[in-house]
């Protein structure tokens, strides 16, 4: 059986290799490693070239929109908070269309992240811009600090994952308005949500963890099937 073939967003920044340095697409390589262990070809897409996305989406058998910086404020109408990075407008603005595209066409998404908040975003939702100052604690952005996911084992996660799952997830944003047609399946034990679904679509998953960084490739077999 042949492997489906999944694009995976990328980064679009300065690197260097030998003597030089440019500007480079780039993607940690557990997000390829994950997809290819559970049987999906990897391919990395860089975010410019809008006008490719359709023909992405007609190619592609499924979208991994990976983790990365904060989503600019300014994509879902809020002001840009002074403590987080300034925007990659140019991987935003390819994001979210690339999620809009896949929403539309019922091409399965694993929204990782960054990629979570993009997907909530496309749909028309919106995020906590500094989660931490709401929250008024750091338990959110701690890093490698362990925290309980409650799921929903009615959903599409919690069948592949279970009704409680062990995470280390980073992070300064958080949804604060779902979008269209999504659903919050996952919730931290302060009820911040850590996972969401896309309903009536054949696999629309979006979580705030990496479970690519984890060694759990449980949600990757159950997307990689979906994509066949």
């Amino acid at each position: 059986m042949s492997r489906p073939l999944i694009g995976i967003t990328a980064y679009l920044e300065a690197a260097r290799w030998s003597d030089f340095v440019r500007e480079a697409v780039l993607s940690p390589p557990s997000y390829a490693k994950a997809v290819g262990r559970a049987g999906g070809a990897p391919v990395v897409l860089p975010p410019i070239g809008l006008p490719a996305i359709e023909d992405y989406v007609r190619g592609l058998r499924g979208v991994v929109l990976a983790g990365g910086a904060e989503l600019g404020a300014g994509t879902y109408g809020a002001e840009q908070d002074q403590r987080a990075p300034e925007p990659q407008i140019h991987r935003d603005r390819f994001e979210l269309a690339l999620a809009r595209a896949a929403v539309r066409a019922d091409l399965p998404i694993l929204a990782i992240g960054r990629g979570m908040h993009v997907l909530n975003v496309a749909q028309g939702g919106t995020l906590i811009p500094w989660l931490p100052e709401v929250l008024d604690n750091e338990r959110h952005s701690e890093p490698g600090a362990s925290h309980a996911i409650q799921v929903s084992v009615s959903s599409k996660l919690g069948k592949a994952v279970g009704d409680r799952v062990e995470v280390i997830a980073p992070h300064h944003q958080s949804v604060r308005r779902l979008g269209s047609g999504l659903l919050a399946v996952a919730w931290a034990e302060d009820q911040i949500v850590e996972g969401i679904e896309l309903q009536g679509h054949r696999f629309g998953v979006g979580i705030q963890w990496h479970p690519e960084r984890q060694g759990d490739g449980r949600i990757f077999d159950a997307f990689v099937e979906a994509a066949r």
